[in-house]
């Protein structure tokens, strides 16, 4: 067997051709380039081609198997690639390294994502950069009026209602006294300011039109609770739901689990192990905090863990997130939507108890946040406001005269009960209306 392993550079990268039977190998140095790859690719009869986990593997794998070769993309997190008490580490001593573990069978392949879908994690990563940008560009303007004595407002109102207050103290930096430079700094922040955030609508507007065709993302924001910003992430990284075999290793893929230390009768338990994507981490953790106001099972779940204690906050929060990541893992793998239903059914199964009455939870909605509550109250308040006009217009007091209802033809009997009524209708409407209109709705009566 002869294997190919690729010690990847961001220049150069060290090729190591490996023969498995007579334990015989050669160095080749290569250009990290695809023509320069492609060519050593076809020249190469190889039957595997190794490499470790990084930024240009994605596309070296995507070359190799293009041209029909068998790929080996392996972690560099695992215990093999530990170097201790290693005297001398160089590009040709791990590419022989990676040949020879690749030919015992010891490392360990990780999961290579489609070019669409590694397109897609890096969006998700630069919208989370943009939005880090924009943060630290807030904090430092308002460090700059802390600084001079300044009050702005809190929160948002300081970037919406409160920022015709802040460029009131810009000035170009060439017009500034020596006195009041912070107002020239004041300028540029502000300037890149808007530019990072005109670029962060735009991120999410992209983000959002690939989220309304993809049934994937669809599904996991039936979760109450979860916006679109945790399922984009969620679906981004886990990709392909058939890769996990369970839901223990979607925690350890998430880092979620704690860290074990087990030695004869000692068995301990440490912290999270924080492996994986740090960002799908971070935000799994917020949603945790979210759910508790809009999923009332989340809520239960953590009371329960909580038990009331003050101390067992954080570790709740983080277990709830745990349970979030292996529930959409599910509902990808048996392609469902949420259901409460189907919640309370795994609970009883393993022996557990419902978080609250099985009928308050079943009918029970979940609540609306804020920017959904906002648009429906707005959207509710357009529609009023229409019907209102269409209602007002003169075609429709035309149509249908107001105070005034249609009724059948009734019997002789009846219409000595009506006639005083609608004479009363008539002479209030040539009161309150002009001649000619009052005419035709006399005349309509």
């Amino acid at each position: 067997m002869i294997i190919l392993a690729l010690d990847l550079g961001k220049f150069n990268t060290m090729c190591c051709i490996y023969n498995s039977r007579t334990r015989k190998h050669e160095f080749i140095n290569a250009a990290t380039e695809r023509n320069y790859l492609t060519t050593l690719l076809k020249k190469t009869k190889c039957d595997l081609v190794v490499m470790e986990a990084c930024g240009p593997s994605g596309w070296i794998n995507d070359l190799a198997i293009s041209l029909g070769q068998k790929t080996l993309v392996c972690s560099t997190n695992e215990d093999a690639w530990k170097w201790s008490n290693v005297k001398r580490k160089t590009d040709k001593d791990d590419a022989l390294k990676l040949a020879r573990m690749a030919a015992m069978g010891e490392l360990k392949p990780v999961h290579m994502p489609s070019e669409a879908n590694r397109e897609f994690r890096s969006l998700v990563k630069y919208r989370k950069t943009l939005d880090s940008r924009i943060c630290k560009m807030k904090c430092t303007i308002r460090a700059w009026f802390v600084n001079h004595g300044i009050a702005i407002d809190t929160g948002e109102k300081a970037w919406h209602t409160g920022r015709t207050y802040i460029n009131s103290f810009r000035k170009p930096i060439a017009d500034c006294a020596p006195n009041e430079l912070w107002k020239g700094e004041l300028d540029n922040e502000l300037t890149q300011l808007d530019a990072v955030t005109a670029q962060m609508d735009a991120i999410v507007k992209k983000l959002e039109a690939i989220g309304k065709t993809d049934p994937r993302i669809q599904r996991v924001k039936t979760i109450p609770g979860v916006g679109p910003r945790t399922a984009e992430i969620l679906v981004a990284c886990i990709d392909d739901p058939n890769r996990f075999a369970n839901g223990r290793q979607v925690s350890a893929y998430f880092g979620l689990v704690p860290r074990q230390y087990q030695s004869g009768e000692t068995d301990r338990n440490g912290r999270i192990t924080k492996r994986g994507n740090p960002i799908a981490r971070t935000i799994l953790v917020e949603c945790a905090w979210a759910s508790l106001r809009y999923n009332p099972w989340a809520k239960g779940v953590y009371d329960r863990i909580c038990g009331k204690q003050k101390t067992r906050k954080k570790k709740a929060a983080i277990a709830l997130g745990r349970k979030i990541a292996v529930l959409a893992w599910a509902m990808l793998r048996d392609e469902k939507d949420w259901d409460t239903s189907i919640m309370l059914n795994t609970t009883k199964s393993f022996g557990g108890k419902p978080p609250l009455d099985e009928k308050d939870l079943l009918a029970m909605k979940p609540k609306e946040c804020r920017h959904k509550r906002k648009n429906r109250l707005a959207r509710e308040a357009r529609l009023n406001k229409q019907q209102t006009k269409a209602s007002q217009s003169p075609k429709a007091l035309t149509k249908n005269p107001p105070n005034v209802k249609a009724s059948k033809p009734t019997k002789s009997t009846d219409s000595k009960r009506t006639s005083k009524p609608l004479a009363q209708t008539a002479d209030r409407l040539k009161s309150t209306t002009k001649p000619r209109r009052a005419r035709k709705l006399v005349s309509a009566v």
